[in-house]
């Protein structure tokens, strides 16, 4: 039976680009659907320089990303994997305004905030649940000058591979973002995420 927490304190999801929440208070692994993490978003100011800005993730409405790939969906159409794994985490009450200006703050200019549910699956792996029935998730915009749009995988592997800003290498920040995956969903293969690694650590062995 699925579970709801709409009657307990706000609700919200981490792509697990951030991992350490001290306000939260419950932590929940499930995934969204509808949307794709990937790789567009340039950083000029922690994985890359403005001379040479790297690529950290963003989550974007699938359809969108479709679009820029030259994918036509029909009305209504969600393909299997347009889903995104991460942490549902809730947060401690008196914490609640101070999160959300700080995240109306931090994502102002790229993202829009949405309330969506989160899935998992059953033990059995046969059937899916709702573990959170409404979650608050910021979803990039195509929009934000920030966000860089398609580029050939290959292209995003040679960029991480070659930058680093203040936050360390661009390539140290995709590794800690697969191992994290890997970690905590041992069962799901995240095809985009585990290939770019794949390419990226190729060029780090053959020195870009």
């Amino acid at each position: 039976m699925a579970r709801s927490y709409s009657n307990h304190p706000p609700t919200r999801w981490n792509n697990v680009g951030l991992l350490v929440q001290p306000f939260a208070n419950l932590i929940e692994p499930g995934y969204v659907k509808g949307v794709v993490r990937r790789f567009a978003q340039s950083s000029n100011d922690h994985r890359g320089t403005p001379e040479s800005p790297g690529r950290v993730v963003t989550v974007v409405e699938s359809r969108d990303w479709h679009e820029l790939e030259g994918i036509q969906l029909n009305e209504g159409e969600v393909l299997q994997e347009d889903c995104v794994w991460g942490i549902a985490y809730r947060i401690d009450s008196e914490k609640e305004d101070e999160v959300r200006s700080y995240m109306e703050y931090r994502e102002k200019n790229g993202y829009t905030r949405h309330e969506i549910p989160v899935y998992t699956h059953t033990t059995d792996k046969k059937q899916e649940q709702v573990v959170v029935e409404k979650a608050e998730i910021w979803i990039g915009k195509l929009s934000d000058p920030a966000f860089v749009g398609y580029e050939p995988m290959e292209d995003v592997a040679r960029i991480i591979a070659e930058r680093e800003g203040p936050s360390g290498k661009n390539s140290d920040y995709l590794y800690k973002l697969a191992k994290s995956i890997r970690e905590l969903y041992p069962n799901v293969m995240d095809d985009y995420l585990f290939k770019l690694e794949t390419l990226v650590r190729g060029l780090d062995l053959n020195g870009n």
